[in-house]
């Protein structure tokens, strides 16, 4: 576990640079002042992954607990919520 905890901060920051790049190479040109389905759903997915790095480095860099939904639930259903997103992209 000692080492769990040197490690994981590190594979955040990385986690989170890397999903910011790639959604940055990955999202392509707006056509005709509107977004495809698959700009949409990589819209939502970025913002969902934005959203739990900053909360996991807040907390394990800055030790700054967060102040709404405080239980590992709703990040753990979050993690899910990106997973079927990753795979309704894959149709879409």
């Amino acid at each position: 576990m000692k080492y769990v905890r040197l490690v994981v901060p590190k594979a955040l920051v990385i986690a989170v640079a890397s999903g910011l790049y790639l959604m940055y190479v990955n999202f392509g040109t707006i056509e005709n002042n509107e977004l495809t389905n698959f700009q949409i759903l990589l819209l939502i997915k970025c913002f969902l992954g934005c959203w739990l790095g900053l909360r996991g480095i807040l907390q394990v860099f800055f030790k700054i607990q967060p102040l709404v939904f405080k239980s590992h639930l709703f990040p753990f259903i979050l993690v899910i919520i990106i997973i079927i997103i990753s795979q309704l992209m894959f149709t879409a």
